[in-house]
This record gives C-alpha cells, structure tokens and sequence, in this order.
C-alpha cells in the first residue's frame, strides 16, 4: 500500500508529524473537504525510517522547497510553475495528488516557509539514506533551471539546501554540471558532455569507467529508490535519469572502442 492509499484511507496522522506533516495536513484540508483524514498524532506503526512515512515527507518537501527555490531569485516566472506542473506530470499525478502537490509548492513560496526545519525534518526522516537525498536535489537542481539559468541567488539556496541536509557542495556541484549537459545537449550528447555525466575524467581507464558508470546506475536505480522511500509516483524520474547515464555510458563505450 502506497502512503497516498494511507493518508485517504483515513490514517494521516499515523504517518507523519512535523512542519512536513503540517503542511501536508493543510495541502489534504484545502483540497479534501470532505476527506476522513485526520491530521495529528503519531502511530507506533509508522516510525521514523518506515517507508510509507519516508515517502510522504519525501513528497511534501520536494513540493514545498521547489516553491521555495522559485521564489529564491526574488519572483515566480511562468517557467517555473511550468516546470513544477511538469514535474507532476513525469509523475503522472491524478488530479487530487496534482492539487496537494500545487499547494505544498505555494506553501514553499511564502515568506513564512520555515525551510530549517523542513530540510531538518526530511534529513531525519530519509535516516541518511544518501541516494535518496540525492534524487530530492536532483528535482531541485532542474527546478532551479526552469528559466533556463541558474543565477547566484539559486545556486547560494541550492548550496545551503545541501549543506543542511549534510550533502557535499562537491557533488552538489558535480551534479548540477551533469544537469547542465543533458539539458544543452537535449537533442545530441556530445562525448565531453556523456563525461560530464558519468562524473569521470577522461584520463581514467576503461575499467574504473565502468566501474563508475555501474555505481551511477545503482545510485539511481527506481526500485532500490523507492524501497528507501522514494514515492512511487517518482518512479519515472528516476527511470528519465537512469536512461540519461546508460546514454552516456554508450556514447563514451562507442568512442574509445570498448566492448
């Protein structure tokens, strides 16, 4: 059973607590009058770590700071609410998870949006699962570049998103480099771009490139994500960007002759 299933089966309040669970209880209320949800409380069932509970605070904070990373420049262009309605729909959101997505994503807009405590929560809460912190600054990294720039102010909150989650600024960076090279190469990956990707300098062997290119694909692997605690609505992300590094993998495999 998903945590959606749960949260309108009526045990809301057994999944999750904290400035997450609040704004989730406030997206449900405003958009399901009539649900049987509760909001408040806790469940000896749903501990900290529990899949269906990592997943609801996965899908409230990715929601709720991409509102905040639009907002960080100082405005909201249309590029960016296309790129969250975009987002949700690579999800293939129906309509009632559509409404709460959209609202968690105005709550992170606001100026009251206590980000600290969110990104605090959500570190808790996915229990140093790396791969998965991993895949939430990934959605914000392709949040940021909506407009189809990252100016300073994006990339200072993107910095300090990462810092709070105890992510490394190195890979943080790594990783917007590789976002950079599948978005302005959409239609042909060149090879340095495929290298960018895969994170590799060009001088290393065949060998620890492969050995590279097999880790990327584990970090991103839907399944292993979704058993962390990814929402399975994100399934098809994860599949986007795994496709991306077998892409690359074969362009570089292509080029130097490897088998």
């Amino acid at each position: 059973m998903s945590w959606w299933t749960t949260v309108l089966g009526g045990a809301f309040g057994f999944i999750l607590g904290g400035p997450l669970g609040a704004m989730l209880g406030v997206a449900f209320a405003g958009n399901f009058a009539k649900s049987k949800a509760s909001f408040g409380g806790f469940d000896k069932g749903f501990n900290p770590g529990d899949q269906q509970r990592v997943q609801a605070a996965f899908f409230s904070g990715v929601f709720s700071v991409m509102g905040y990373i639009a907002k960080a420049d100082g405005k909201v262009s249309k590029a960016e609410i296309l790129l969250a309605q975009q987002v949700m729909q690579h999800m293939q959101l129906d309509a009632n998870m559509r409404k709460v997505a959209k609202e968690l994503f105005n709550q992170g807009k606001q100026p009251d949006f206590k980000l600290d405590e969110v990104l605090e929560q959500f570190r808790l809460e996915s229990h140093r699962r790396t791969d998965l912190v991993r895949m939430f600054l990934e959605i914000q990294i392709q949040s940021a570049y909506a407009d189809g720039v990252l100016d300073n102010k994006e990339h200072d909150a993107l910095k300090y998103i990462a810092q709070k989650l105890h992510f490394s600024l190195h890979e943080l960076e790594n990783l917007i480099q590789q976002f950079a090279a599948t978005s302005n190469h959409a239609s042909k990956l060149s090879v340095d771009d495929a290298y960018v990707i895969l994170g590799v300098d060009k001088n290393l062997t065949d060998k620890e490139i492969k050995r590279a290119y097999r880790r990327l694909l584990s970090q991103h692997h839907p399944d292993k994500l979704v058993a962390k605690g990814l929402p399975e609505e994100m399934m098809t992300i994860a599949k986007e960007k795994t496709q991306e590094i077998i892409s690359a993998y074969e362009l570089i495999k292509k080029q130097r002759g490897m088998r």
